[in-house]
């Protein structure tokens, strides 16, 4: 049975979707829940709305604990007040899932400086303003899980979306560090790619909303919080029942030993295409220096 009784957990953007069904499903397994959610729309515009008020109600009616908090993740003191809540009403932070998120959909040449921006300033710096001082209590504690929303959109690619993928591959990025960084202190950082009916995603996916219930994406999440897993610089792709893992793979590729064959040239990088990008044999590394141990017996012998 995984459980969380005794440990604190922050959820940002857990006022509906995603994040509510893993505040809620955090908080039936015993954690003390804050419930963070500004309101707003989907563009990130305010609309007065307070979701995070419906989430705790619902937490508290099932005989769960959960407070709410109206901070915005898109700045950094506003976002190190998410934290400090947490710290006030529990007594401090042992379970971290960035979640919240807003769309401004455009084809890249249509997206406006503030476009940009607004996606960058939740998705990518608010995961960096919300984490850091969480992180800070977690090394203190010597205990942490934490949970970034990174999107196959990023991953893959999808029309419309470059300031949204480009901030949900940057996450990958920024988990990829923080799990070398938090290693010897039992945090464990991952990432899920979720695939889930939302507001959100509700012109995206038409039809097919339906079979991609949020609720079906949490029990990822909460096996990732848990003190049993003992994994960290995951990436997975969730949605609709199924759980599969993405990775970089480094092909075996193509070497020219300048000492003994010459300077790479153009015309080598042209002949040798297919062999380049032959996936027969890749490496699949867990940080930059298995690239360079991969590549240095080649160049050197």
């Amino acid at each position: 049975m995984i459980e969380f009784t005794g440990r604190v957990a922050v959820v940002t953007g857990a006022g509906r979707g995603l994040g509510a069904e893993h505040a809620k499903l955090l908080a039936s397994r015993g954690a003390r829940v804050l419930v963070n959610d500004p309101g707003g729309s989907v563009q990130g515009t305010e609309d007065g709305s307070r979701p995070a008020d419906d989430v705790v109600a619902e937490i508290t009616a099932a005989g769960g604990t959960a407070v709410a908090d109206y901070h915005s993740v898109a700045e950094p003191e506003s976002a190190a007040a998410i934290v400090d809540a947490a710290v006030e009403a529990f007594g401090t932070v042992d379970v971290l899932v960035n979640n919240a998120g807003i769309l401004r959909d455009r084809a890249f040449h249509n997206l406006s400086i503030e476009d940009i921006h607004a996606v960058l300033d939740v998705h990518l710096r608010g995961a960096f303003y919300v984490t850091q001082p969480a992180l800070r209590i977690m090394r203190e504690r010597g205990y942490g899980r934490i949970v970034l929303t990174s999107s196959a959109s990023g991953v893959m690619g999808n029309f419309g979306q470059s300031n949204y993928g480009a901030a949900k591959t940057g996450l990958v990025g920024l988990m990829n560090v923080l799990r070398l960084e938090t290693s010897k202190y039992d945090i464990k950082v991952n990432t899920i790619a979720p695939i889930a009916g939302t507001r959100m995603t509700v012109e995206l996916l038409g039809e097919m909303a339906g079979a991609f219930d949020p609720a079906l994406v949490s029990p990822v999440v909460a096996w990732f919080c848990s003190e049993e897993c003992d994994l960290s610089g995951e990436l997975w792709s969730v949605g609709g029942g199924t759980v599969s893992r993405f990775f970089t793979g480094l092909t075996e590729g193509y070497v020219k030993h300048p000492e003994r064959e010459g300077p790479l040239t153009p015309e080598d990088v042209a002949a040798n295409v297919a062999a380049i990008r032959d996936e027969a044999g890749y490496l699949v590394g867990t940080s930059s220096r298995d690239e360079f141990t991969k590549l240095y017996p080649k160049l050197a012998g």
